[in-house]
């Protein structure tokens, strides 16, 4: 899991514009000094955490995004806005070829972590390739090579950079009992059990709050304003590490709304394999899902297999056929990080949105 402790101050400052379009054509669309710190740790793509300090005085230098992203910041009197949840950015991805005033209608996919999926000059991290998914060059190439359909992509970004926010936003709330969350607090905060709880925040659960932001507010937004598939068979969620865990829980929480998921790395340990407990008796029955699990060997993805294999025999209880509507692949040498999921990106979207499954 990623753990970055970052103040936002700085960062919502440059966000009040409201629906400013990002081409891709275009470098920068509103250039401003951004100075952020003291400290940002993530991942790189060979080891576990990397500790840097970013202080900027001007524009960081990003490459030309593929596609247009429209950016949306929330608050009470902007486009987006929410009753139950913390504000924050939005961003929406429109595909190469994208025309509004065409009859296309777009299937979509509603992503967590928004702030590493594109590389953009409102980013903190503005600047340093190795924090960003490049979600725009992924897809668009594979769009170019015909194989899978235009999408378009919402990317939700987390609320702030508190310890625990992310943990307590993303987290199955529904499989935190008291008693799982005596184990995480024995645990211990910053373990893989554990993880968020014990810090400020970590235990105010909000991922109920969340689903529902994205299922009542953000998605009837995303279908009035975009020319949409609405339907459930070309709705999808996408996330890693915890937000692979969220992703599986929106799926059993709304398998009316969403047809798929991609869970990249999901971070099965929290709680002691809680949420795959919980899923095992609210998971839907196969027919109307597709669903894409995958883990590393290295770091946090060495703990996975043992909980990931369980998953996998819910699924199969369930009536999923492995390779026709649920995935789960082991990638050998890959650790929790945004470069690996980077790297295999393209699997998920394939087997969800292939050229060859048009509904």
């Amino acid at each position: 899991m990623i753990k970055i402790s970052i103040r936002l101050l700085s960062l919502v400052l440059p966000l009040l514009l409201i629906g400013c379009a990002y081409n891709g054509n275009i470098e920068e669309i509103h250039p401003r000094p951004i100075s952020i710190g003291p400290e940002a740790k993530a991942m790189n793509s060979k080891s576990s955490n990397v500790k840097r300090t970013l202080k900027r005085s001007h524009p960081p230098k990003v490459p030309p995004l593929e596609g247009t992203l429209v950016n949306y910041h929330m608050h009470h009197s902007g486009e987006i806005f929410s009753e139950l949840i913390r504000p924050r950015p939005v961003d929406v991805w429109l595909p190469e070829g994208y025309d509004p005033e065409s009859d296309k209608l777009y299937p979509v996919i509603y992503m967590h972590d928004g702030q590493f999926l594109f590389h953009q000059s409102r980013s903190p991290y503005a600047g340093m390739d190795v924090m960003f998914w490049d979600v725009d060059k992924v897809i668009s190439r594979l769009q170019r090579l015909g194989e899978i359909r235009p999408v378009i992509v919402v990317a939700v970004w987390m609320a702030d950079w508190d310890k625990g926010a992310r943990g307590a936003e993303y987290m199955p709330q529904k499989a935190v009992s008291e008693e799982v969350l005596e184990i995480m607090r024995e645990a211990g905060p910053g373990s893989t059990v554990g993880g968020f709880v014990g810090e400020s925040g970590g235990e105010s659960m909000s991922s109920d709050n969340y689903l529902r932001f994205l299922v009542q507010e953000l998605k009837p937004f995303i279908d009035k304003t975009y020319p949409t598939l609405s339907g459930r068979a070309d709705t999808f969620v996408m996330g890693s590490s915890a937000g692979g865990l969220l992703s599986a829980y929106a799926l059993a929480e709304y398998p009316e709304i969403f047809g798929g998921a991609a869970c990249l790395s999901s971070h099965w340990p929290y709680g002691d394999g809680a949420v795959v407990n919980w899923l095992s008796g609210h998971w839907p029955e196969a027919g109307n899902h597709r669903v894409y699990f995958d883990y590393g060997t290295e770091a946090f993805d060495a703990l996975y297999e043992p909980y990931q294999m369980k998953m996998d025999l819910i699924l199969r209880k369930k009536g999923y056929k492995e390779e026709e509507d649920w995935i789960t692949r082991r990638f050998d040498g890959a650790n929790h990080s945004i470069q690996a999921w980077k790297d295999r990106l393209h699997i998920p979207l394939k087997f969800l949105l292939g050229a060859d499954k048009k509904n």
